[in-house]
């Protein structure tokens, strides 16, 4: 649920009518008509007043008279038990006026009257139960979204000599939450970063990211070499996973200033974008099986060191956003579309990315999608960047991710 919602905003466009309506100087009728309105659906009592109308035109009496249901079991999918009933009401009552207009046998018109009667009351628990699943679905999103918060833990705009901006979008829309995973985090041994994605879905796939995250910011604090942390991140799936389990992942540190490692285990391979413009995909040199699954092969993954200058990027993403098609089933061009909207603001270069992601997909992604873009700044931006909040900038400068506050470390405990 949104700030806004949890603040009750949603509210605020409905109070200054209801007090006009039930001021002083409003009667009971008028407070009662205005409340009846309010509850009113529009759509259905459109349709009821369609028949009434074709049956003023054609007098055809009996034969439209049972249509007339169709308002308060239309009204159930839109409205709650009180518009329901007002529409069963206003169909009952021109059923009557229209049946006596008509001619139509008192026997007749009652047994009409009584079809309306339960349709009206059947829809009416219909649309209770629709709200009560509404409730609880609410309160499951909100749960999920907690969930979330607590997972994937929010990542500050600026991380040590970083510039950052993630952008995350569930498939399960119910639940805003899924498999994907991505966590940032200052260590004593640099910045460290890490985007994957687990096998399958649900709350067994949410578990999984779970542990993974909990085990690499353990052992980024802890290991010097990043292959080490890899080597912890495979033990520990290797004692809580399955069999048929795994989790592709890439794992990317900045040890001293100017480069940058990483480690591909199965996952796509990261985007690099030079200070010109070029992009270039950061292929592994020796291919390596997703984390959990190395027992099965024997092979190890391999550290890449890469040339990482002032005003380079790094873009991380989970197959969500490659794997993403069109109505003509063609996959979305994730280097072109870099590309095209890559600027100095990695929060907006995500923003059109992701934009034209949905556009892409036509509005809803079927996959989980995780995007996460890093950038380190020029000296004179990272100046413009410590003049702005009162720090010296330095590659020692690092975020507390944890809680979005920053502190500053000593260059020789955060080299580069």
């Amino acid at each position: 649920m949104s700030q806004a919602r949890d603040r009750g905003d949603d509210h605020w466009p409905i109070r200054p009518f209801r007090n006009r309506v039930a001021g002083t100087g409003a009667s009971p009728r008028n407070r009662f008509a205005a409340q009846l309105a309010a509850g009113t659906p529009v759509l259905p009592v459109l349709i009821v007043s369609v028949i009434v109308l074709v049956d003023l035109v054609g007098g055809a009496g009996m034969i439209w008279l049972p249509l007339l249901a169709a308002g308060p079991a239309l009204a159930a999918s839109t409205s709650g038990p009180r518009g329901v009933l007002c529409v069963g009401l206003l169909a009952a009552v021109l059923g009557v006026v229209l049946g006596a207009r008509d001619g139509v046998p008192a026997r007749e018109l009652a047994v009409v009257l009584s079809a309306l009667a339960a349709v009206t009351l059947a829809s009416g628990l219909a649309s209770a139960l629709r709200g009560r699943r509404e409730r609880v679905l609410a309160a499951v999103r909100s749960v999920a979204e907690a969930a979330q918060h607590a997972l994937l833990k929010p990542v500050p705009a600026t991380v040590g000599p970083f510039q950052v901006a993630v952008r995350y979008s569930a498939a399960a829309a119910e639940a805003r939450i899924g498999g994907d995973l991505y966590a940032l985090v200052p260590t004593p041994y640099g910045v460290r970063l890490i985007v994957g994605d687990v096998r399958g879905k649900g709350l067994p796939a949410v578990g999984t990211a779970a542990l993974v995250l909990g085990v690499f910011r353990e052992a980024a604090y802890d290991e010097p070499d990043l292959l080490a942390v890899v080597g912890r991140i495979e033990r520990s799936l290797a004692r809580n996973l399955g069999c048929d389990d795994f989790v592709t992942a890439v794992v990317a540190g900045y040890p001293r200033a100017g480069h940058l490692e990483v480690v591909n285990c199965g996952h796509a391979p990261p985007l690099l974008v030079r200070e010109s413009g070029n992009v270039v995909a950061v292929e592994p040199t020796c291919p390596a099986p997703p984390l959990g699954l190395r027992a099965l092969t024997g092979e190890t993954p391999s550290l890449q060191v890469l040339p990482f200058a002032d005003g380079d990027q790094l873009l991380l993403y989970t197959d969500g956003v490659t794997e993403a098609r069109d109505h003509g089933r063609e996959f979305y061009p994730l280097a072109e579309g870099l590309a095209r909207h890559v600027s100095d603001q990695p929060a907006r270069t995500l923003t059109a990315l992701h934009d034209e992601l949905l556009a892409h997909v036509g509005g809803r992604l079927h996959d989980d999608a995780a995007l996460l873009l890093l950038r380190k700044p020029t000296v004179p931006e990272r100046l413009l960047l410590g003049s702005g909040s009162g720090t010296t900038p330095a590659d020692g400068v690092s975020a507390g991710v944890e809680s979005g506050t920053v502190d500053v470390r000593r260059a020789s405990r955060s080299p580069g």
